[in-house]
């Protein structure tokens, strides 16, 4: 962790209270989109429009030297106990390692471990892919149903869409995840139960929202199977046409769990639960068995080049020197408008429509990492730490919030992130000239380009605005911004994305002395919510809370009990 008090901190404070133009900075220095460019595996990084020079660099670097980055970073990937609330490795660079690697962390062969459960997936994917697998009426598989909540539908949920292209035609995914039952009941909606596999996902086999969702939803297929006459009355099937509750729930429900007491309770075959292990967490695990349901949307291949890409980024940010360092870098420049210049959010605008859902996955790899107010070593943080995250894609976000952006009084520091070639099947021509991905594009630079630049009042009154709307139309510029341009959002490019956060991510928790992979933050809401939710059907129990808490149940139950 850093000092707050050092000559480094305090220098860096300083030369915050001076921060050049981005207009002047260009202006002075032609070659500096060069400069501050860098290739990271398949992605082109273009840092030039952040407030950075030499000098700026040079005192962050002394805060990677000060926090033993570089020691940090090798100790994650050999298994050291990172994690030292829960006394864990921190070992999600191994889910995406060739097995030739042979790590072996704290007595057990990881990377066997990994490899094993990887071949556990392909197999099964292969086998609903093939139609080999078929539900308990003979029927191949048409759609797979994820249920989970976090990192256990996130990580998945975004990645499935993203990829959309790759997906098998014939074969479907849907997510479910909110414990309201709108969520589950819209998903269930237009399906038949004979050609639907569940897939159950909770390492513990008892987070609430999910066992929930997951009783609710083994509930919905077995009284469908009995409406349609698939189901026998007794334990065992009474005719060839019907099937024991047993034998179906069997055929259509697998579990991604390490809870084979608990799986096997739910009525699910264990030899059809696919394990994880405590040193990855949830937000770091769409590259675990947690992302079945994507391996088996879009092929064991594909989900290969999807961990290749996470590994090509895991070895530049474990060999590449900070100044050349993606990762680090973006970190760095993070870690500046954070601390120094006083940003306190941080906006990521995909120009793909694909990417609908990367905000939100950001959202949780960075907030519930970096959202920490205690030191590894119990100490306060003295200085602020995790921004807060958001975004949406381009070009909606254009006709939503990016007049704060642009003319807010809160600067908002943004990556931006966009593709130079579309999947074919996307690809639409206009009447004329450019294609629709084009002009997604066009936008994409522009809004760049105006956020660092502006418009200045010189300008708006050269185009012969009235004097009095001078003001109005004129942009501040200096909306500081990362863009990140990929060849095309292929499996391996959306694994190198995610690792590029992941690094960014434990780069900043590193520097700011924080766990970055527990969550304790989540804990005490769930467990009041337990103890509320038995208060909300039962006038008997004497309330507790505070005066609001007590009249809002209170309100609940008397507006319930009228509405029954």
């Amino acid at each position: 962790m850093v000092d707050p008090t050092s000559a480094t901190w305090s220098a860096l404070t300083h030369l915050a209270t001076s921060e050049p133009t981005l207009r002047a900075l260009f202006a002075d220095h032609p070659g500096r989109a060069e400069r501050y460019t860098l290739e990271v595996a398949d992605l082109i990084v273009d840092f030039s429009k952040h407030p950075i020079t030499e000098e700026l660099l040079r005192l962050l670097a002394g805060l990677v030297a000060e926090a033993d980055l570089e020691g940090k970073i090798r100790a994650m990937f050999e298994g050291s106990h990172l994690n030292v609330t829960e006394d864990r490795p921190v070992l999600h660079t191994a889910l995406r390692a060739p097995e030739a690697d042979d790590l072996t962390v704290d007595g057990r062969h990881v990377s066997a471990d990994v490899h094993h459960v990887l071949r556990q997936m392909a197999d099964f994917a292969g086998r609903v892919r093939s139609g080999a697998w078929v539900g308990c009426t003979g029927q191949p598989i048409r759609t797979i149903v994820n249920i989970g909540i976090g990192g256990s539908d996130l990580g998945p949920h975004m990645a499935y869409r993203a990829l959309r292209p790759y997906v098998q035609p014939g074969l479907s995914a849907r997510f479910v995840s909110n414990v309201d039952p709108a969520d589950l009941t819209a998903v269930l909606t237009d399906l038949d139960p004979t050609t639907t596999l569940f897939i159950v996902a909770s390492k513990t086999f008892t987070t609430i929202e999910t066992i929930t969702n997951a009783l609710a939803a083994r509930l919905w297929f077995l009284d469908s199977l009995r409406s349609a006459g698939h189901l026998s009355t007794g334990p065992e099937p009474s005719t060839g046409a019907s099937v024991s509750e047993a034998s179906a729930i069997a055929r259509h429900f697998v579990a991604v769990s390490t809870n084979a007491e608990k799986v096997a309770a739910f009525g699910i075959d264990t030899a059809n639960m696919f394990g994880f292990w405590d040193w990855v967490g949830g937000r770091y695990s769409v590259d675990s068995a947690i992302g079945l349901a994507l391996m088996v949307a879009i092929g064991p291949d594909h989900f290969g080049e999807f961990l290749g890409g996470f590994h090509a980024i895991d070895r530049h940010f474990r060999s590449a020197p900070p100044e050349h360092n993606g990762p680090v870098l973006a970190a760095l420049i993070g870690i500046y408008h954070r601390n120094f210049a006083g940003r306190s959010a941080h906006a990521v605008l995909p120009y793909s429509q694909r990417l609908d859902r990367f905000a939100a996955y950001l959202q949780q790899l960075d907030m519930e990492s970096n959202g920490k107010q205690i030191r590894i070593d119990g100490s306060p943080v003295p200085y602020e730490t995790g921004p807060l995250v958001w975004g949406e894609p381009g070009t909606n976000g254009q006709h939503a919030f990016y007049q704060l952006l642009h003319q807010g009084t809160s600067i908002v520091p943004i990556d931006f992130i966009g593709f130079v070639n579309p999947d074919p099947s996307e690809d639409l021509a206009g009447e004329a000239g450019p294609t629709q991905h084009d002009l997604l594009m066009a936008n994409m630079f522009a809004q760049a380009e105006a956020m660092a630049f502006g418009k200045t009042a010189d300008e708006v009154r050269a185009d012969g605005v009235p004097e009095p709307l001078i003001a109005h139309k004129t942009f501040p510029g200096n909306r500081p911004s990362t863009t990140i341009l990929a060849p095309s959002l292929t499996p391996a490019v959306l694994g190198q994305l995610i690792a590029f956060y992941e690094h960014k991510v434990f780069t900043q928790g590193v520097i700011w002395g924080i766990n970055s992979f527990d969550q304790w933050g989540v804990e005490l809401g769930k467990v009041l919510a337990s103890a509320i939710a038995a208060e909300l059907v039962d006038d008997e129990p004497e309330l507790a809370h505070d005066a609001s808490t007590n009249a809002l149940i209170r309100r609940y139950r008397a507006d319930r009990r009228r509405a029954t």
